[in-house]
């Protein structure tokens, strides 16, 4: 009775006629906590600029990251607009909601609470697919085999949130490299074997759009944050230079991802013979693409507060450490895209870490203006070559 009356309601899955899936109102009214949360990770690192606060800065990342992740994949395969869909993305918002109001305090005294909230989103989104899936479905396997080692890492995340500091950091990174590492193994687990990326049947238009929203969330809140500290200040010349060098610095990095190679990106994975595959491998990428905007982003505050501040290896790291890692993640996923590495970003980069050891006299205004100057000469190759070659690969 229960499994016909499950056939009975409208379809779980995405209706797929060959054209681009949109993506709904559902999926963007999920995205806004997510936007959130790139702001709490953001001033998690400006307050805690020590090796250790990266560290717990970077794992706190990946967790946000994954539990945007996953619901991506499921609102790829499933119809956000059905009453059972829809309803488990709202509650996903309100976990992740938790999740990320807990991340300013996820080493202290909330950290039970953000990792419950994390394990529950988790675990729950995977299990109430299992069980709305009708018995014998394609997609039932490869949850079961999710759910298996979501629960295997979930562990690992509540157990950290009740350990010490120290002991808490290495319980949550072994729980991310659980969720990382067990996709690219086809979530193996004994008795129910291993899915393939070729199962992994994605729409992959859609899911290369929502990659592309997620970067603008980012790149939005970078802009939020320069206006809020802007706004806040008084007015003076070094204070408008440095709006003026954080804004083309968050312009070129638009330029970099949207005025180059989105809609050749789209059209790799739509094209693709493996679409799960690439799928995967531009979540991968996108977590370092974002991580290196939320670098770019505490930099940008670090300069609008403090433009005369002197040398500070602390400083200085930020302000080369998120370009630096943006232009490498948006090297690899050209190379994703068109198969060759982008020489633009390599020499980019690799000039930004040049600039490191002869910028130690240097204010961070000074600092700001050299590596957004990278970041446009890097944009303004990738033009030239865009406009010269037109359809050919990028160099």
């Amino acid at each position: 009775m229960v499994e016909s009356s499950r056939a009975e309601q409208p379809s779980l899955l995405r209706h797929r006629d060959g054209h681009h899936a949109r993506v709904t109102y559902e999926e963007l009214f999920f995205d806004l906590v997510y936007a959130f949360a790139v702001t709490q990770i953001s001033h998690e690192l400006l307050h805690d600029l020590t090796l250790i606060g990266l560290l717990e800065t970077v794992i706190l990342w990946f967790a946000v990251w994954l539990g945007w992740q996953y619901t991506c994949w499921v609102t790829n395969w499933f119809d956000p607009e059905n009453v059972r869909v829809r309803w488990l993305i709202f509650v996903a918002m309100l976990l992740a909601l938790i999740m990320s109001s807990s991340i300013p305090d996820a080493y202290g005294s909330r950290g039970f609470i953000f990792a419950l909230s994390f394990a529950s989103l988790q675990i729950g989104r995977t299990a109430y697919i299992l069980w709305i899936l009708p018995q014998g479905h394609a997609l039932s396997s490869n949850y079961a085999r999710m759910l298996g080692w979501l629960m295997i890492s979930g562990t690992f995340w509540i157990w950290g949130g009740l350990a010490d500091h120290e002991l808490r950091i290495g319980l949550w990174a072994f729980a991310i490299l659980c969720e990382y590492v067990s996709p690219m193994f086809g979530f193996a687990l004994p008795g129910l074997g291993r899915s393939s990326t070729q199962e992994w049947t994605i729409e992959g238009g859609h899911l290369a759009e929502r990659c592309q929203l997620f970067v603008i969330v980012a790149l939005g809140e970078t802009l939020l944050a320069s206006g809020e500290n802007f706004a806040k200040s008084e007015w003076s010349v070094p204070i408008v230079s440095a709006l003026l060098a954080t804004f083309l610095g968050t312009l070129a990095m638009w330029w970099l991802y949207f005025g180059t190679t989105t809609k050749d990106a789209n059209e790799k994975i739509v094209s693709s013979d493996d679409p799960g595959r690439i799928g995967a491998y531009f979540h991968y990428v996108h977590a370092v693409l974002i991580a290196g905007i939320i670098g770019c982003a505490v930099a940008n505050d670090l300069v609008l507060d403090h433009p005369h501040q002197g040398f500070s290896p602390a400083y200085i790291a930020v302000l080369f450490g998120g370009p630096t890692l943006y232009l490498l993640g948006s090297a690899i996923y050209k190379r994703m895209v068109y198969g060759r590495i982008a020489a633009s970003h390599i020499i980019g980069a690799i000039t930004l870490i040049a600039l490191v050891f002869i910028s130690y006299r240097a204010d961070l205004l000074t600092v700001s203006w050299l590596t957004t100057v990278v970041l446009l000469a890097v944009g303004w190759w990738d033009l030239r070559v865009k406009r010269l070659s037109l359809t050919k690969p990028l160099l």
